[in-house]
């Protein structure tokens, strides 16, 4: 095994001199068919298994049986044929952190699928989950980004290919690969859409190949389940995994604590489709309920809604303060009290055990301001957007939190 570290600024990565094929691999069954078909007969893929590498960025949070599936049947595979894998990974939140070479061997034994900061690191430490609105903004983060920096490293502008298992169902998406790429010198390839291979034919060929149905590859904790119409799907096997569906539980409800609108599907939350009238469900909130057994924190929270010099909008701002620590029912009584006293409603979950104070509700056009005390588990950081002060001073009249609770 080799554990290499990385910053984007280091020169090329001489040990690569000749590679000219790269496989973005992510584990679920398109990827996964194009590998086990194309291992049949390399050559007549016009692929040279000496100058090609198999790219898979850990993103932290792989379903269980996604990771015993691969370690099955395909790194076995992998072994036999000897494919050289690559397992990728971020070292932090920011891009001058650079990325981790978990692995980088032609004979893997296991899957790493976790590195220094995962995805869920990301999320949780700042107290949100993933976004539905605009581009896959997580996987960007997480997967793209990461390939892109070792292909920077490698390649350094040689010329190279770059094999994208997206199946024949998703013509959109190999387009707006070929086109958003700005690596020099690289080519996408799309081998299902040129076989003409959709999500069907796929898992049947998988099917055939191995003995088993290969399941959907998204993190644990994905918002997408429910645009895809997969939902009922995602549900059962979040029951499969109780201890996996209570810790999502709780990165959305620390998630909502900090922000009401940031459920997890958009308009509904995943608690919502939890009922402890039915055993399957209830084990997942009992597996809520361990999760949230934990020290909370009281938090400042302070968001900025602004327009651009043009009228448009500008991203959100936002500084998260940790004022206070300690149990969940001790820190709702002293919000509770404290709100009380200044004529400010408190918003009490008594179940889970979430405060919630307003100091200043946001209003209902742009530019505007809020700000909000609330009870959460102790996993969020502070944080504060750069230049917030000035702005938040620029907006608002209330330069410091009216409850004297820091």
């Amino acid at each position: 095994m080799t554990r290499l570290m990385y910053a984007p600024s280091l020169p090329g990565f001489s040990t690569t001199d000749g590679l000219d094929t790269v496989i973005n691999w992510g584990l679920g069954a398109d990827s996964t068919a194009y590998l086990a078909r194309m291992l049949t007969a390399p050559a007549a893929h016009d692929i040279d298994l000496e100058r090609t590498a198999v790219l898979y960025m850990a993103t932290g949070s792989e379903w269980p049986e996604t990771r015993l599936l691969v370690e099955e049947f395909m790194l076995p595979l992998l072994r036999e044929h000897g494919v050289r894998l690559v397992h990728l990974s971020r070292n932090g939140h920011r891009k001058e952190d650079g990325f981790t070479v978990l692995d980088d061997s032609r004979s893997p034994e296991q899957l790493i699928a976790r590195g220094p900061w995962t995805l869920w690191d990301d999320l949780e430490s700042v107290g949100t989950v993933p976004q539905q609105a605009g581009t896959r903004k997580c996987s960007l983060w997480a997967k793209g980004a990461v390939g892109d920096w070792w292909l920077a490293q490698v390649f350094g502008g040689r010329p190279f290919r770059q094999v994208m298992g997206f199946n024949a169902d998703e013509a959109g998406r190999c387009l707006r690969d070929e086109t958003a790429s700005k690596l020099p010198g690289r080519t996408g390839l799309y081998p299902l859409l040129d076989w003409g291979w959709g999500r069907r034919k796929v898992e049947e060929y998988l099917l055939a190949r191995f003995g088993v149905h290969w399941p959907k590859s998204y993190c644990t904790f994905c918002c997408f389940p429910v645009s895809m119409g997969a939902l009922p799907a995602h549900l059962e096997r979040m029951r499969t995994h109780p201890d996996i569906a209570g810790e999502v539980l709780r990165l959305e409800y620390t998630a909502m604590s900090l922000n009401p609108n940031a459920k997890l599907y958009g308009r509904r939350s995943l608690l919502e489709f939890f009922d402890r009238a039915r055993s399957r469900d209830r084990a997942c909130l009992e597996a809520f309920d361990r999760e949230l057994d934990v020290p909370w924190a009281l938090y400042r929270v302070r968001r900025l809604f602004l327009v651009s010099a043009d009228g448009g909008r500008r991203p959100v701002m936002r500084s998260t303060e940790r004022v206070d620590i300690g149990r969940p029912r001790q820190l709702a009584r002293r919000l509770i009290s404290v709100s009380q006293r200044h004529g400010i409603d408190v918003e009490h979950d008594p179940v889970y055990g979430r405060a919630r104070a307003w100091l200043s509700p946001r209003g209902t056009a742009r530019p505007m301001a809020e700000e909000l005390f609330a009870a959460a588990p102790a996993r969020v950081i502070d944080k504060q957007d750069a230049n917030f002060e000035p702005q938040w001073h620029a907006l608002t009249s209330s330069p410091t939190a009216q409850l004297p609770l820091n």
